[in-house]
């Protein structure tokens, strides 16, 4: 079965997040975290990861990108299952079974598309809730630009930084 794991092409995600997942953990797309959560209230890096990050199931850190990969189902469903009851309130193994089902299941229809392909999602706030957009990422020419440019801004947070992305998109 194809599903997603992260991808780190550079060490960006060590900056714009509180905890980055490590390159080729399975990887959901996280939204569940930030379902209950007033954004207005969360840290800067936390808003981060809420807009644009995939949540590696092992570290529970997040990843700009991921990749679809062969993977196992039942293996990312179990280690889902055992992160959504000891971090996250899941009230017994079955109902963290099933929850971690349906995360993995919705991760899979993400991935299909041919193996390597990279993925990257964008998250925005709506009156009815988390909206979630995802997009493939083509693979730059040879020589062409680096994936990400970091850019220094004079702004006052001395968390922000500012990531422009180089690569082309396809919708």
């Amino acid at each position: 079965m194809k599903l997603p794991r992260t991808l780190r092409l550079d060490p960006s995600d060590r900056f714009v997040f509180d905890r980055a997942a490590e390159p080729g953990e399975w990887a959901v797309s996280g939204a569940f975290v930030f379902a209950d959560l007033d954004p207005a209230t969360l840290s800067h890096k936390a808003r981060v990861a809420m807009r644009s990050g995939f949540l590696g199931i092992e570290s529970l850190g997040w990843s700009t990108l991921a990749e679809v990969a062969e993977g196992d189902f039942d293996t990312v469903a179990a280690q889902l299952a055992t992160q959504l009851r000891a971090h996250f309130g899941a009230p017994d193994d079955e109902a963290a079974l099933a929850a971690a089902q349906d995360e993995v299941n919705f991760a899979a229809s993400l991935c299909d598309l041919p193996l390597g392909t990279v993925i990257a999602v964008q998250r925005t706030t709506t009156p009815e809730g988390l909206q979630e957009r995802f997009r493939t990422l083509q693979p730059r020419t040879a020589g062409g630009p680096p994936v990400f440019a970091l850019i220094q801004t004079d702004e006052e947070d001395p968390d922000h930084i500012d990531l422009t992305t180089l690569l082309g998109n396809s919708e």
